[in-house]
């Protein structure tokens, strides 16, 4: 698409800076449908002869507040990119000072100086954004659960039952409470799938392949879109932090292979649990990795190898569509 205008939108909480590159003209809207309106007779104001079709815009991925402003988008057919707000600022180079009008200036400019390689934002189906609410709240309830737990079992060990300090009864009743909560989420997410077949059929494939739970599988679908936000599966092992980088420069510096912390943490944790799972229970990936710590691999680098053959196995049930086949079992 050849692109005639790009504009870049500061987001708020309450406005938007909106920032047109071609002609340098910025104005602040309301964060709200009246405010994008407003937007879209303004910018016609500024270039009559502007066609939406030819126009671009970029701002930055910023949560709830920007969810609105994509949706819109996506509803009158504007192609946009929301990007990391880290990725704009290390491409901008030496910085001095900020405000909304200049970041918005600056979101535009970064639009304009990477029209040639920006990919398009394309919002994932109904049934994903409504997973993507719940699994956040499963994820920060599993954690509250798991803080309470730790509490109430150092207390029981340091504290006399019969002190008046004893509070395990308060935490049990708020662990089971959170436990509900999380079987409740657990319930609403697995009919959301059982609505749609895609993501059934996709969530019942990858569920064969063991070490891959109910969970984690909900996982891999929501931060995949379904599996079609990614091309293959190492462009998704970089973002969930799996994908050994080399770390070397000219002949003096030769760093080992390591793995980046710039990475989808959560999805990484879970594709950890997995290859703990799977090297337990899987007969392939335990003998595997007893023959590469033999030989000398550390078990956390042989861990990691291991998150990325169990997410190889699940790109490559979807993209057959069939289950995971375990191939030990008819050898001879």
């Amino acid at each position: 698409m050849h692109y005639t205008t790009f504009i870049g939108i500061d987001v708020s909480k309450a406005t938007i800076d909106v920032y047109v590159h071609k002609t340098n003209h910025h104005k602040k809207f309301q964060n709200g449908r009246r405010g994008f309106d407003s937007m879209i007779s303004w910018i016609q104001k500024i270039d009559p002869d502007l066609n939406l079709n030819n126009m671009h815009v970029t701002f930055e991925h910023t949560g709830l507040y920007s969810l609105h402003v994509a949706l819109f988008l996506e509803e009158i057919n504007i192609d946009y990119s929301m990007m990391s707000a880290l990725q704009i600022k290390r491409s901008l180079g030496i910085t001095r000072g900020k405000n909304d009008k200049i970041d918005a200036r600056r979101i535009a400019e970064y639009g304009y100086l990477y029209r040639e390689t920006l990919q398009l934002t394309k919002f994932p189906s109904r049934q994903i954004m409504q997973l993507q609410p719940l699994l956040a709240l499963r994820d920060r309830l599993v954690r509250q659960r798991g803080g309470f737990e730790a509490t109430q079992g150092e207390q029981a060990r340091f504290l006399d039952r019969t002190a008046a300090l004893d509070m395990s009864d308060v935490y049990q009743q708020v662990i089971n409470t959170l436990k509900e909560q999380i079987r409740r989420i657990d319930d609403t997410m697995k009919l959301i799938i059982d609505s749609n077949p895609e993501l059934k059929l996709n969530y019942d494939l990858v569920t064969t392949i063991k070490g891959i739970g109910k969970t984690i599988a909900i996982h891999l679908i929501v931060f995949t879109h379904n599996f079609s936000r990614f091309s293959n599966w190492r462009k998704f092992a970089c973002y969930a932090g799996i994908a050994p980088f080399e770390n070397q420069s000219g002949t003096t510096f030769l760093g080992k292979t390591k793995v980046i912390s710039l990475a989808n943490k959560q999805m990484k944790k879970m594709l950890h649990l997995a290859a703990l799972c799977a090297s337990l229970h899987d007969t392939e990936m335990r003998s595997y990795m007893a023959r590469r710590v033999q030989g000398g691999k550390s078990k956390m680098s042989v861990m990691n190898i291991i998150r990325n053959k169990m997410l190889a196995r699940a790109f490559a049930v979807v993209a057959r569509k069939t289950p995971y086949v375990d191939i030990v079992k008819y050898a001879a």
